[in-house]
């Protein structure tokens, strides 16, 4: 089931993607559970199956963030040896995280927002996880209990502010900079272990390929050390990685820029679309 948020005339949903249909759960269910993260809280997916009359074309929608408001957006760095690699950097013992906030993401076709402070705006394609229940302390063989589902994410970077000093928070988190989308594929999907294949393409041109076999910590040990840490929550995020080919270690740096065009793809997921715009 691929489940996403979404605009249309009458507010804010969430729904059903079949194809090019839309299925409105948010009229049906919204009561119960207001947006996709109650849904998932609240264990309503089986609830959801059972709702099946399209309301709207995907091309009447404005597609969100898949979860718009997750309480945590935890993201990994240096997760692919050949991007480790490229930075020149070492491998680390633990995974390296850092946290993107809400306002940091777009949603899919919308544009994502280089801002006036630089033109260093970078791509990552990355698979998105999305926590299903809480959990504090998860072991790794209770890990795949705790996925809701998967998604592609643009962990869109602005290199030089990323750089002002060994935090990269600020160059992480400028508003717009983080296409997440189209929608979550639900874990019944996509079986635990699943080899998984993303890719980022610029203006059609094909930047990063690579496989989820290529991960230096796989996501059951992103959500076990998480976990040890933090209380993961329904619709937290886990943006797992990128591999090598960002646009910074190109020689010479390949921007995204005005007018371009950049697609997320995950062979078991979709394709997250997103043009560039001045902000």
């Amino acid at each position: 089931m691929k489940l996403a948020t979404f605009r249309t005339s009458k507010g804010a949903s969430y729904g059903i993607v079949d194809g090019n249909s839309v299925t409105d759960l948010g009229a049906r269910l919204g009561s119960k559970y207001p947006d996709l993260k109650a849904l998932i809280s609240k264990n309503g997916l089986d609830e959801a199956k059972k709702v099946s009359q399209a309301d709207f074309k995907t091309s009447e929608i404005t597609w969100l963030p898949v979860i718009p408001d997750p309480g945590k957006i935890l993201c990994v760095g240096l997760n692919y040896q050949d991007h480790v690699v490229e930075t020149g950097r070492d491998n680390t013992e633990q995974p390296a995280i850092f946290i993107r906030v809400a306002e940091s993401q777009v949603g899919h076709k919308q544009p994502i927002v280089r801002p006036k402070e630089s033109k260093n705006l970078d791509f990552e394609a990355e698979i998105a996880v999305i926590i299903g229940k809480a959990g504090r302390r998860i072991s790794q063989k209770d890990s795949w209990s705790f996925v809701a589902g998967y998604s592609c994410y643009n962990d869109g970077s602005v290199r030089d502010w990323q750089r002002h000093t060994i935090q990269w928070t600020a160059g992480k988190n400028f508003a717009q900079t983080g296409g997440f989308g189209p929608w979550m594929v639900t874990a019944d999907e996509i079986p635990p272990n699943t080899k998984m294949t993303l890719s980022c393409r610029l203006n059609g041109e094909r930047m990063q390929h690579a496989t989820t076999e290529q991960m230096i910590f796989k996501i059951p040990k992103i959500i076990e050390y998480c976990s040890a840490w933090t209380t993961l929550q329904p619709g937290d995020v886990l943006v797992t990685g990128t591999p090598g080919g960002v646009g910074a270690r190109r020689t010479p740096p390949l921007w995204m820029k005005p007018g371009d065009k950049v697609e997320i793809e995950i062979d078991k997921v979709g394709i997250l679309e997103n043009s560039i715009a001045d902000g």
